[in-house]
Parts: structure tokens; sequence; C-alpha cells
């Protein structure tokens, strides 16, 4: 079935004049949700580490109509991190909006066939790299004084298990816990943040790892009986940033068509 977009009007605009930064943007989920602020009026700057995918990405926002910066970015060093921040606020001159979805899956395997390099690379990127990026954002958005609302993409699995993820869960399972700590300091601030835990979405992650004929099962599991698009977790992490979400902190919102409760059945 072909997804429905309605076009807001620029009156309706729920993100109008804002600014945004997303992570992760080259693709996938980040290029759906940039896509998503964009249609809401924001101006977007688009980061990742494949130049190309975020220049196009950028390419596409300003077909909406708005403003866009492409900025490559390794959210595991701070040295980027720093600069990606300034240099938004040098060009836009605000930050208001952040969208922390730059990760790696890292390996899948027995605990027992990991290497301490499989933990820390996953652990730099997943969890490091957003510490950092939510630093910084606060820092700015503290500084502007007008408040904000910063998402992280997290994992179903931080909710539930799979065989062969303890690093990613790991990563995942910690940032849930650290977003809670994050919104208790900002809160008086009028700075929200919260977490998106998607289930299993057809992305070019997921792709790596199954074909059409190895996701039935994965679909056949889910109560929605079809894997998640990366609309259907874009078109949250934006909601997550507009006054609709005004009065959500500190939350981790799993987005998976039903698959986590499923186990439960």
């Amino acid at each position: 079935m072909p997804e429905i977009t309605q076009e807001p009007s620029p009156e309706t605009r729920r993100l109008q004049g804002r600014v945004a930064i997303v992570t992760g943007a080259g693709s996938g989920i980040g290029r759906a949700a940039a896509l998503a602020f964009a249609r809401e009026g924001a101006n977007v700057v688009v980061a990742g580490r494949r130049v190309r995918e975020i220049e196009e990405t950028a390419g596409a926002l300003e077909a909406e109509g708005v403003k866009a910066l492409a900025i490559p970015t390794d959210v595991s060093r701070s040295g980027d991190i720093e600069a990606l921040i300034a240099n938004t606020v040098r060009h836009f001159g605000r930050l208001d909006c952040a969208f922390n979805n730059a990760g790696i899956e890292g390996v899948f395997a027995p605990i027992t066939d990991l290497s301490e390099e499989d933990f820390d690379q996953v652990i730099a990127t997943n969890l490091k790299g957003v510490w950092l990026a939510v630093k910084h954002q606060v820092a700015a958005m503290l500084q502007h004084g007008t408040g904000g609302a910063i998402v992280n993409t997290s994992s179903w699995l931080a909710k539930g298990a799979l065989a062969g993820s303890s690093v990613y869960s790991a990563s995942k399972g910690a940032l849930d816990a650290m977003i809670r700590a994050v919104a208790l300091e900002v809160a008086e601030r009028n700075i929200r943040i919260n977490n998106v835990n998607p289930g299993i979405i057809d992305t070019p992650m997921l792709r790596r790892f199954v074909n059409d004929e190895t996701a039935k099962p994965w679909i056949d599991f889910t109560p929605a009986k079809r894997l998640g698009r990366p609309a259907d977790i874009g078109d949250v992490a934006m909601w997550l940033c507009t006054d609709e979400a005004r009065f959500v902190t500190g939350q981790s919102l799993l987005v998976d068509g039903g698959y986590t409760i499923a186990g439960m059945r």
C-alpha cells in the first residue's frame, strides 16, 4: 500500500521557522525524519559520515521550500559534534530541535565471540555519540533561552531481547536510562528529551541482515503484519519536537507495530 502524506499548508506547519539537526540523515530513518521536519517548515541541518548522501538529503529538503545545510559529521568524535552545533548556530542563529539518529549495528554474535574492540566501536557511536550530541545541543538551547526538544533513536532491543545483540542492546538500554536523568536536569528550562524505539524497520541497516524471503518471519510475528517504514519512525521523531508533545519528556516510545508486546501473548 502506498504511503499517503498530507502536505501541510504554510499556515499550519507545526515547526515553521524552527531549526533542527538530524544526524544519520543520509538514508533510512534519518532521511525520513529530515523530510518530515522540512514538511512542517523547519530549516534542517543534516549530518552524517557519507557526504554524498547527506548532500542529496539536503537537496530534497530544499525542494520542500526550507533551508538545509549538510555537515559531514562522525558523532563518535567530540570535535565533530562541537563543530556541528557551532556551525548550526552560526548559520541559522539558533537550535530548536534535534534528532540524534546516527548509529551502527556493530557485530551480532555470541558474547564469547565478541572482542573489546567490537564493544568500544558500538558504544562510541550509539551511546557516547548521543551523549556528546545531547550535551552540546542542550548548551546551545540554554544559551538561546527559548527551550527546545531533543529526540534520540533507541531500539526495541532496549525492551526486548535477541541472541547475539549484547553490545547493541547495551548501547540502547543505556540510552533509555540516560535520557531520564537528562530530562530531570533540563525540564525547568523548557527543554524536553525523549527516545523513539523502532521495531523491525525496512532500512539499509536491516537489509544487511535480511532479504524479502528471510524477513517473512519478522513480518508474521509483527501484529501489524508488515515491516516498519522509515517514515513511521521519522514522523514520530518530528512529532515529539512539536508543541503537540509539549508535556512529554523522559520517555522511550516503542514504534514497532506491536512487535515487542507480541512476545507477551
